[in-house]
């Protein structure tokens, strides 16, 4: 059984990944209007992988006898300047994403969940995946002054971006 204080920050966490999936799926659209079908793939796999992480918190929270409710999901922003802002604001909400779940681990040691510390590790280590990812094309879009063949060439990169869902 799990405890309300960490079922409901788990419910929380569910809710944010959900508008991790929203919030990519908006910038895949604009990705798209703008010509960009390789950015806009490489955020149409990083929406995959935002519903998969918020299944796989879905999953625990079931499997721990808590209880899944949904939370209203905000607008995401629609309009973006360049891919450079994009990623950005993809980097800095993965730093935020990672506080949230360094937060929920901070919790469950708190409680004494062996389960849950143990759940959570699985997205610490994702954690820094996904941060690194976002930092590393965004660092390619500044050298490339976000523009010009240098942006094709990282946009047929990420063409190549498929999701393969992680092992267990």
């Amino acid at each position: 059984m799990i405890s309300k204080k960490l079922e409901d920050a788990i419910n929380y966490q569910i809710n944010r990944e959900l508008y991790s999936e929203y919030y990519y799926l908006s910038m895949a659209s604009y990705l798209n209007s703008i010509g960009l079908s390789g950015f806009e793939n490489f955020f149409l796999v990083q929406v995959e992988e935002e519903r998969f992480h918020a299944m796989k918190m879905y999953n625990f929270l079931n499997e721990k006898g808590g209880r899944v409710t949904l939370q209203t999901i905000e607008a995401p922003k629609t309009e973006f300047k360049s891919p450079v802002e994009i990623f950005e604001l993809a980097y800095e909400h993965e730093k935020l994403v990672s506080g949230l779940i360094n937060g929920l681990m901070d919790l469950a040691i708190k409680e004494n969940d062996h389960a849950a510390k143990n759940h959570l590790n699985w997205f610490v280590e994702e954690q820094v995946e996904e941060e690194a990812s976002m930092e590393t094309i965004l660092n390619k879009l500044k050298l490339i002054g976000g523009e010009g063949q240098g942006l094709l060439m990282i946009d047929n990169e990420l063409a190549q971006r498929i999701f393969t869902p992680p092992a267990k």
